[in-house]
C-alpha cells in the first residue's frame, strides 16, 4: 500500500458514521448487510448512508453486490489487513517480532490483550 492511497483509506474512516458502517459491517462478515439496513441499525437517513458507503466503496473499505433489488454491502477485511500491514511494516524499532501478530493474524484472531 502506497501512502497516498493509506492517506485516502484513514480518511474515509475519518467521519463518525462512516466508522461506525464499517464496524457494523465487520460485525456481520461474511453475509453482510443491505444498505437499507445498515441505514436503518444506524439511524440514517437512506440517501446519506448510501453516500457514506460510496466513500467506504472508493477507498477499498467494503465491497458491494446487487441481490435482487438491494445491494449488500461486506466489509473488505483484505483492505483492513493491508491497511493494517501498512501501519506496522516498519514498526518497533527495528523489532518487527513485536508486531508479528498482527501481520499474521486474520481479522477475526486479533488478539490484543497480551501484547504492549
Amino acid at each position: 500500500m502506497e501512502i497516498k492511497s493509506a492517506i485516502d483509506s484513514f480518511a474515509a474512516l475519518s467521519q463518525e458514521t462512516r466508522l461506525e458502517a464499517y464496524r457494523l459491517l465487520v460485525s456481520h462478515e461474511p453475509e453482510g448487510l443491505p444498505a437499507g439496513e445498515i441505514a436503518r441499525q444506524l439511524d440514517v437517513p437512506h440517501n446519506t448512508m448510501s453516500a457514506h458507503l460510496s466513500v467506504l466503496a472508493r477507498a477499498g473499505w467494503v465491497l458491494s453486490r446487487r441481490q435482487s433489488r438491494s445491494i449488500i454491502y461486506r466489509a473488505n477485511l483484505s483492505h483492513m489487513s493491508e491497511t493494517i500491514r501498512f501501519l506496522v511494516r516498519d514498526c518497533c524499532a527495528g523489532h518487527p517480532e513485536a508486531c508479528e501478530p498482527f501481520l499474521t493474524c486474520s481479522p477475526g484472531g486479533w488478539n490484543t490483550e497480551d501484547k504492549p
